[in-house]
């Protein structure tokens, strides 16, 4: 069974980082695109990045371009999210996703497989 768990959320100050890593298992996932999620109290989940597993190629949302960098080990089939510069604004709950094929989607309908999540706080 596929498996995605995530980890490193937590309380950061603003202006400070957090790196989150989400551990992949259950297949070999080349072929496949990885993406990170996040959703606020109130909120719609919103799209944060993605990258293909094999390729490496990525996509950001705007609100995050410049700050986060998504990227992956695939010998510890682990996807990570390095968040730099965070902003109040960026608190949410942060889900790891996958999907078969290489298109960077951004929609959370086309991802078939899903995280537990993990909260990062940000503080002012």
């Amino acid at each position: 069974q596929v498996q995605l768990v995530e980890s490193g959320g937590g309380l950061v100050q603003a202006g400070g980082s957090l790196r989150l890593s989400c551990a992949a298992s259950g297949r070999t996932f080349s072929g496949y695109t990885m993406a990170w999620f996040r959703q606020a109290p109130g909120k719609e989940r919103e799209f944060v990045a993605a990258i293909n597993w094999s390729g490496g190629s990525t996509a950001y949302a705007d609100s995050v371009k410049g700050r986060f960098t998504i990227s992956r080990d695939s010998a510890k089939n682990t996807v990570y999210l390095q968040m730099n510069s965070l902003k109040p604004e960026d608190t949410a709950v942060y889900y790891c996703a996958a999907r078969p094929g290489g298109v960077l989607a951004a929609g959370t309908y086309r991802y078939n497989y899903w995280g537990q999540g993990t909260q990062v706080t940000v503080s002012s």
